[in-house]
């Protein structure tokens, strides 16, 4: 379905599901979270592109514009890590693959290993940063966007939460290879310091989307 040098984001929607159907390992969690937190990000810029252009809102264009702007910028962040976290799959693969015979080798191959492993934690953490950080644009949308929207920021901000908590999910499985003891202690302090935050920021949200559809 797909050649190595094309990319995932380039893929049509049924072409996409079918690739991570497949029995191929990649693309897997951690890409599929880059991609809802996308999907998120999509939904939230939508929200204010809609309320730039409700009518008798004239005064707050720039204010709604400024918004879709940053909802921009993390729907092309979060894209780029959805091919990014294959690539960080396909190079630990790589690098146990290495022929290593020789002490030098062998010493060699296990760099290559560490280095991979590092890459394939700070993809799935900036996963979660990018999705979390996301969370406060949401936040606005919902206190100040167009009101007939606020279900659709509410489902963003579901994205949003998702994939922060599957970049937990892909930092962990990846973290127990990390020989870097301080490192990896600094790194699970953050990632679940991000799955906690998030947690609670979508509950806050949620209660005030369901509020403003009730009204």
């Amino acid at each position: 379905i797909k050649s190595n040098d094309s990319k995932l984001v380039d893929l049509g929607l049924s072409t996409f599901l079918q690739e991570t159907a497949s029995e191929s390992p990649a693309p897997g969690g951690g890409s599929i979270s880059a991609y809802v937190g996308a999907l998120g990000a999509s939904l939230t810029t939508m929200v204010a592109n809609l309320s730039s252009h409700k009518r008798g809102w004239d005064d707050r264009w720039e204010e709604f514009s400024d918004l879709a702007e940053l909802g921009q910028k993390f729907i092309v962040k979060l894209e780029k890590l959805v091919d990014d976290d294959t690539n960080a799959f396909n190079m630990i693969l790589n690098a146990f693959r290495i022929k290593a015979d020789t002490e030098d080798e062998k010493i060699e191959k296990e760099s290559k290993i560490q280095s991979a492993t590092l890459n394939a934690i700070k993809i799935p953490l900036s996963i979660m940063e990018n999705s979390y950080n996301l969370m406060n644009l949401i936040a606005k949308l919902v206190k100040k966007g167009n009101p007939n929207s606020v279900s659709d920021v509410g489902v963003a901000v579901l994205c949003a939460r998702a994939a922060v908590l599957g970049g937990y999910l892909n930092v962990m499985i990846n973290i127990k290879d990390l020989k870097d003891v301080k490192l990896k202690s600094s790194m699970i302090e953050r990632a679940e310091e991000l799955k906690l935050l998030s947690m609670e920021s979508e509950k806050k949200i949620l209660k005030d989307v369901i509020k403003t559809i009730n009204n």
